[in-house]
């Protein structure tokens, strides 16, 4: 008879692996389709679909044979390395299957990669394809990610509900390593969902976890009664309790309130927030930060000791670009234009090649020779940059690009150095022309003065594109170039002796705010001159591309376009009063400035904005007769006044003094957006530990306030029941309360035990003190379990689920029971490690 018993219950076993076997196969499986979703943004590329193929089937090969061998996780970790070893260099360095000494190279590049390609990842422009070693994360995620789950979903032990953590951590290597642009909104009738792709990916992480684990908890409950069924003539009934099921009804409450809450109100609070992923905060961004403007050092190239020299050379034997970009600065804060580094998907490293986008082809190949900064000459939209000489490998390898500022920076030994050269395939887009725009609305950011303001509502006819165009226009025409302050008995400047009939007229150098609106004074003090009209003479402003680049960027922000300036050279021209670069050498007096503006398309249309030189400017006003008024004079006491210290260096007298707007709370925002983000990481990362605590606060306050006063005190035996397990304490099989109590070994046990016991089967009432005296002892007993161990296991225990999985263990049905709250039997049973 026992040993029919005995193998029956071994055939039961042997039956409920399969099933716990297919559901880890599916969920291991789901994990992976969502993971490699995630990442496709990352790799795009057929082999990066082939990696995912071979690393799934060997690694599910791979748990499979230890598992059926019952191997040990040493074992597993072994098979591992060496199905690294053996797939890397096919799968993830294909480019070294050339020769066997490249083989070797590749497996060190493959086993390096391992530590150094994550950083890569997040610092080279997506997609990487198979660029380099960079597939080697992907590798590492799918083969080792997989097999993890796999080995831990198949377990019957309590270490197998952390296979959740190897599928969510393989779905979010995508999600965190992808672009820092979400996907394009969502449009379901009136209803706009922001970033769907990345909301579906996560809810089917999550919801696929959590009915994994649901499932589990079921099947174990299940294989509970059988195992009870096979050691006891008594059947046990699977029957549910009423707390069974206010458990399954708040579960899925909670499940659907954490699905709306994530598909309406965190794509809602992130509408108009950029996406927080790792490569945002890679990059050159704070070296860009701390570099000089380029349009601060604009006059200095037109000093007689720099006019001359030869920044760099352009040639090739394809089509040349029209124009040479050294910076895009999109940053204006009232004093100094400068690149921000954090437009759009940021600076980051080129893969091999990029998509560059619709246009004319064309070609260049750049030699340094006496530039230098970080600032790296590049044509067009960047399709790739090849480097040559002694130092490619570094160049290479420090080399960020921005697709959507059209900028590069160089950060090797502190940036370019005389005979660095590279050639450049780019694609220049189609010409945009400006009157045909329309103002997108130019959002925040620093405004005019009101002299500026002032001359645009003048003489602006609306506020598109036709109307900037005809802006800046007159703004030329009323301008006059001037690259420096008159000489003081000196020789002419170089620049303008250069050009011929040229009357040199000084002007002060930098771009703040009140060097643009003391312009804009003159300006205006011209038009309302009568003699400006008889003489047909406007031209009052005076300065270079330096103040009308910013001039013309604070114009369009009038008009609600969104504009930045640009520095670089013109290699071609059809204005012959433009500077252009003679024979491919780009000289300091070549440099220019220009800005650009962008339409509601997202397409950005480059604006000259060179003054003119061939009228002089009338700086003279009428001259007015101050009215004759007796007034009583008046000696008044004159006191100094101290000017502030300046901030910025400007060599005009005459700027009209800074108003302060307010009190800037810009900072504020971005306080809050980095407090929101951590808060956020925070909850990722401690969530569910922070959820197990607030459960068992909740489980506890239940069991502490249950009207029923027996029901109370079951409560709290079950409570003391609940602390002994979570701190590791071990429960006899199917044990009475007293036993119970001497396995925990705690000073009041017995009490309670005695207490619970005399509360569920005695016919006498029981009261509320009694209740309140029985949870007074449960506390202290909880504390003192407590006590006993370290910090460490302290803080396990409090995370612990062992003491939920305790009532998946059988227990007898309660209907038609006398005592149908009696739960001294169901409560203390065993939650049974699996020996299969």
């Amino acid at each position: 008879m026992s040993d029919r018993r005995s193998s029956r219950a071994t055939a039961r076993r042997r039956e409920t692996n399969l099933p716990r076997y297919a559901a880890a196969a599916i969920y291991t499986a789901v994990s992976v389709v969502l993971a490699t979703i995630a990442a496709w943004p990352v790799y795009a590329s057929w082999s990066f679909l082939l990696l995912v193929i071979v690393s799934v089937v060997v690694a599910g090969a791979v748990v499979g044979v230890v598992s059926w061998r019952r191997w040990s996780g040493w074992t597993l970790a072994a098979s591992l390395l060496g199905a690294f070893t053996v797939l890397a260099v096919p799968l993830a360095v294909p480019s070294r299957l050339t020769s066997p000494l490249d083989v070797l190279r590749g497996l060190g590049e493959s086993f390096a990669g391992v530590v150094v390609a994550w950083k890569d990842l997040v610092t080279v422009d997506l997609p990487v394809g198979a660029y380099r070693n960079l597939l080697i994360p992907a590798l590492v995620i799918f083969l080792v990610g997989t097999a993890v789950t796999a080995a831990l979903a198949i377990r019957g032990d309590r270490w197998a509900p952390f296979a959740v953590v190897g599928g969510l951590g393989m779905t979010g290597f995508g999600l965190f390593f992808g672009r820092a642009s979400t996907s394009a909104p969502l449009s379901i009738g009136p209803v706009d969902l922001p970033a769907p792709a990345e909301t579906a990916i996560g809810i089917g992480a999550l919801l696929t976890a959590v009915l994994w684990l649901a499932w589990r908890a079921q099947d174990e409950r299940g294989r509970a009664l059988r195992r009870a069924s096979d050691v006891s003539a008594v059947p046990v009934a699977p029957g549910r309790s009423r707390a069974d099921r206010r458990r399954l009804v708040l579960g899925a409450a909670m499940l659907l309130v954490a699905v709306a809450v994530t598909v309406a109100v965190v794509p809602a609070a992130a509408r108009n927030a950029d996406r927080q992923v790792l490569r945002s905060a890679a990059g050159p961004e704070r070296l860009i930060a701390e570099a000089v403007s380029p349009l601060s050092q604009y006059r200095s190239m037109f000093s007689d000791a720099r006019s001359d020299e030869v920044l760099f050379r352009v040639g090739g034997t394809g089509a040349e670009p029209d124009r040479i970009r050294i910076a895009t600065l999109d940053t204006y804060d009232g004093e100094i234009f400068r690149a921000s580094g954090d437009e759009g998907a940021g600076f980051v490293r080129l893969p091999s090649t990029r998509d560059a986008g619709e246009g004319r082809p064309v070609e260049a190949d750049i030699e340094i020779v006496d530039l230098g900064g970080i600032w790296m000459p590049t044509a067009g939209s960047l399709a790739s940059a090849t480097f040559e000489g002694d130092r490619r490998g570094v160049l290479a390898d420090r080399f960020y690009y921005s697709s959507d500022a059209d900028a590069g920076v160089q950060t090797a030994d502190g940036g370019l150095v005389a005979g660095d050269r590279y050639r450049l395939d780019a694609v220049e887009p189609a010409p945009v022309d400006l009157a045909s725009m329309t103002p997108p609305g130019a959002g925040d950011g620093i405004a005019g003065g009101d002299n500026l303001r002032r001359w645009v509502q003048e003489h602006a006819t609306g506020n598109d594109g036709a109307a900037l165009q005809s802006l800046v226009q007159m703004l030329r025409q009323r301008g006059y170039l001037s690259h420096s302050l008159a000489p003081e008995g000196g020789p002419t400047p170089k620049w303008a002796s250069a050009l011929s009939g040229y009357q040199l007229q000084p002007s002060a150098s930098g771009h703040s705010l009140a060097r643009i609106d003391r312009m804009f004074e003159r300006l205006l003090e011209r038009e309302d001159d009568p003699r400006a009209a008889a003489s047909g003479n406007f031209v009052a402003a005076v300065g270079d591309d330096e103040q009308f680049a910013v001039a013309t960027a604070l114009i369009a922000h009038e008009l609600g376009f969104p504009a930045r300036v640009v520095v670089g050279t013109r290699l071609v021209s059809s204005d012959p009063n433009l500077a252009t670069c003679e024979s491919g050498e780009c000289r300091a007096r070549d440099l220019t400035a220009w800005t650009e503006v962008q339409g509601s398309d997202g397409r950005w249309a480059p604006v000259d904005v060179t003054p003119q030189w061939e009228q002089s400017p009338s700086l003279e006003v009428t001259q007015q007769q101050d009215p004759e008024n007796v007034t009583e004079v008046r000696p008044d006491t004159v006191e100094e006044v101290v000017p502030p210290e300046p901030v910025q260096e400007d060599n005009s007298t005459n700027d009209d003094p800074r108003v302060d707007d307010g009190v800037d709370l810009a900072w504020l925002w971005a306080s809050l957006r980095i407090a929101g983000i951590s808060l956020l990481i925070l909850l990722v990362l401690f969530g569910p530990f922070f959820a197990v605590v607030i459960a068992k606060a909740l489980r506890r306050r239940g069991r502490r306030r249950d009207p029923d006063p027996r029901s109370a005190i079951a409560g709290g035996w079950d409570e003391y029941v609940d602390a002994g397990i979570d701190a590791g304490r071990t429960v006899p099989r199917a044990p009475t309360r007293r036993e119970v109590a001497e396995a925990f070994a705690t000073a009041s046990g017995t009490v309670l035990a005695d207490g619970a016991d005399r509360a569920v089967f005695s016919s006498e009432d029981v009261d509320p003190e009694e209740v309140g005296a029985f949870w007074s002892i449960v506390d202290e007993e909880r504390r003192a379990l407590a006590r006993q161990r370290g910090f460490w296991r302290r803080l396990r225990a409090a995370v612990s689920l062992r003491s939920f999985l305790r009532f998946l263990a059988p227990r007898p049905s309660r209907r038609g029971s006398p005592h149908r709250d009696e739960r001294g039997k169901r409560s203390t049973a065993l939650v049974d490690r699996d020996t299969t």
